[in-house]
């Protein structure tokens, strides 16, 4: 039990840092300022997050800006501080002092629980559902496939979902969720992916938190990936999700936005040996209209479609198609932490499914004292793919802008 306490305190201490940028403080003044420096690029819409420092202890804050404006700043439990950064330009810096509030404001983004899923809203439009209970939704399927911990339905702004369930070619596909196909572990194979060999699963073990608020809304799940090769079942990863949705993409061209990070350890003192193979860890499986070849279309960052975008390396891939006749996509962006980032990827050339696959560019292992850790931002829009815009949204991710305290 001591060590399950220890574990979580070091797990959320580590999100801390992943999901916060560079920042500096200069002590010895007073009446706190916020400066953030776009850097190298346009920004607009843009999520900026900084930890909040210590010795500011007020519950809530706000954000005014030099002509008397408020914008929303969420505080969260582990005193990282986020808002919306309207438009800055490359190269220019903006001030904005930061100010005691009564109250959080408004939630932009709502949490529900509805039966067994929680439900991501974004200002009142639907962005994602997060299974947390298993329901087979037909009798021909076995049992075996029974899953949990995994989203779908996700929505693009008009409501239509692009992602599938249960799809009759391959019952273990699930909008998005994790497993390793090809593994090693204590010299047995399991596969944690193809469920219906039985050799391995996917638990989904509990909720850690859920919050919503003006700026983002989320929760922290656990799994984990069991072996059952052996002669009793035996926990070889445990395995934390953080899923938070942005209140952006309220302008003209709207989108939904949404980070997933999965961090992996060793349930063991055994490593989990990842061999070389083409599939495996966070995958995507799209509308089942688009099982018609003819209604999907995958574009990579590199400029690469469906046939020759298999096996090679982006920074980015978007996959859309027609549901009810209209088009609707999503971008799934790779953060350049990510292990052998730019990460290669599976592009199915039958099924509408996607998967950046590391295990593509050869064997590696998790081992016990180290941490796997899996970043993607999603980006849901209607319509064809604007690559300029995929790619702004990308350097928003991958190199945001830089935040500075003072205090005059």
């Amino acid at each position: 039990m001591i060590k399950k306490i220890l574990i979580a305190f070091f797990v959320a201490g580590l999100l801390t840092l992943l999901w916060a940028p560079e920042s500096g403080v200069e002590d010895g003044q007073k009446n706190p300022s916020v400066t953030v420096n776009a850097g190298a690029f346009d920004r607009r819409d843009t999520v900026v997050s900084f930890p909040l420092p210590e010795n500011l202890r007020a519950h809530f804050y706000g954000l005014r800006d030099s002509s008397g404006r408020s914008i929303p700043l969420q505080i969260d439990a582990r005193r990282r501080a986020s808002f919306v950064l309207p438009d800055l330009k490359a190269g220019a810096a903006v001030s904005y002092q930061l100010m005691e509030a009564k109250a959080a404001g408004p939630r932009g983004v709502e949490l529900r629980s509805e039966g067994k899923k929680l439900r991501l809203e974004s200002s009142g439009r639907k962005v994602l559902d997060f299974q947390i209970g298993g329901e087979l939704p037909s009798p021909d399927i076995k049992p075996v496939f029974l899953r949990a911990g995994y989203i779908h339905p996700v929505y693009a702004p008009s409501g239509r979902i692009v992602t599938d369930d249960y799809p009759s070619d391959h019952f273990h596909h699930h909008g998005i969720w994790a497993a390793w196909t090809s593994t090693e572990f204590e010299g047995r194979k399991p596969d944690f992916w193809n469920m219906g060999d039985s050799t391995g699963k996917v638990e989904f073990v509990g909720l850690e938190d859920t919050w919503d608020g003006p700026v983002h809304g989320g929760f922290r799940s656990r799994q984990s990936y069991i072996d059952l090769s052996g002669p009793a079942p035996k926990t070889a990863l445990n395995e934390t999700w953080e899923v938070r949705v942005y209140r952006v993409g309220q302008g003209e061209k709207a989108y939904s936005m949404f980070d997933l990070v999965s961090i992996q350890e060793c349930a063991t003192n055994s490593p989990l040996v990842l061999p070389e193979y083409r599939y495996g860890g966070v995958g995507f499986r799209g509308h089942r209209e688009w099982k018609d070849k003819t209604k999907v279309w995958f574009l990579t960052s590199e400029g690469k479609e469906r046939m020759e975008g298999h096996a090679t390396r982006a920074r980015w891939c978007h996959i859309g198609g027609l549901v009810e006749g209209q088009r609707v996509g999503i971008a799934i962006l790779d953060h350049p932490r990510n292990f052998r980032a730019p990460q290669t990827m599976r592009i199915h050339p039958d099924d509408p499914f996607f998967n950046y696959a590391p295990s593509q560019l050869g064997r590696f292992e998790i081992t016990p004292g180290f941490l796997y850790i899996s970043r993607y931002r999603y980006v849901v829009s209607d319509g064809p793919p604007d690559k300029a815009e995929i790619d702004r949204l990308w350097n928003d991710y991958a190199d945001p802008p830089k935040v500075m305290i003072s205090f005059k």
